[in-house]
């Protein structure tokens, strides 16, 4: 039992050493600008909630080993802090633009590493891919809030696209069913968070930036009402099937940059 006990603390250890990598970096990040309450506030609530969240899910789990894979998501989990904290603050003084592009670049760079360390360590898991996908999504989440500050609040639709497809999910269980493999799923994903740095880093003419993320959002939409549209027919052939069996539940779909 000491055993396991043991195996069990060394994930959780390794959340704590994350969150703490986090705190210098909100830490580095208020030197370097003088970040504001608000700033440090953010920074230090998704730290906290990220440990929180992520040490629930790890007990919950009864992982043996973090991975890995894991530890790449949770580096860039750490850069996601920092813009978090840098969208935070840029409501209360001008935004170092340069050092936000820089961190979301890295963190969208990093995408995809994590799912290749995975498979090639063979060490993927159903918690490595959904940490992944929180991750993306969070981050998407948090440009489109700074985006829409220069864009227009309409911009706000493609970061909470996802959160919103969930809270669907609830009312309407036919949409917790598995999707199949989509190429172009995750070309459209990848295409929100590109889109969102564009309009973000403001090099180019304001029409410019209007349009592409305006074609991002047109994107999304279009792959999301895809797959809500094969969720509904599947369930609509499964019902009306006799003696066929219920889908077996799934995580709802994810915003996917990579997913595992």
């Amino acid at each position: 039992m000491a055993l396991n006990n043991t195996y069990d603390a060394r994930p959780q250890q390794e959340t704590a050493v994350g969150a703490g990598v986090q705190l210098l970096l909100l830490a580095l990040l208020g030197t370097a600008i003088g970040m504001g309450p608000a700033g440090w506030l953010t920074g230090l609530a998704f730290a906290f909630a990220t440990w929180a969240v992520l040490g629930r899910a790890l007990h919950r789990s009864c992982l043996r080993s973090f991975g890995p894979a894991n530890r790449v998501t949770l580096g860039r989990a750490t850069l996601v802090g920092g813009v978090t904290a840098l969208v935070a603050d840029s409501f209360e003084s001008a935004p170092p633009v340069t050092l936000l592009v820089a961190l979301t670049a890295v963190a969208l760079l990093l995408d995809g590493v994590d799912g290749k360390v995975a498979r090639r360590t063979g060490t993927s898991t159903a918690l490595g891919a959904r940490f992944d996908m929180e991750v993306d999504a969070f981050l998407i989440l948090v440009l489109s809030v700074y985006v829409s500050t220069q864009l227009g609040p309409w911009v706000l639709v493609i970061g909470g696209m996802r959160y919103a497809f969930a809270a669907a999910a609830r009312l309407a269980p036919w949409l917790n069913a598995p999707l199949p493999p989509s190429f172009a799923r995750k070309t459209v994903a990848a295409i929100q968070g590109i889109a969102l740095l564009l309009a973000g880093a403001d090099l180019l003419p304001h029409l410019a930036n209007l349009t592409i993320v305006l074609l991002a959002l047109g994107s999304l939409l279009w792959s999301f009402g895809r797959d809500v549209l094969w969720l509904w027919r599947t369930s609509r052939r499964t019902t009306a099937a006799p003696g066929a069996a219920e889908p077996e539940a799934a995580e709802p779909r994810l915003v996917e940059l990579a997913a595992r």
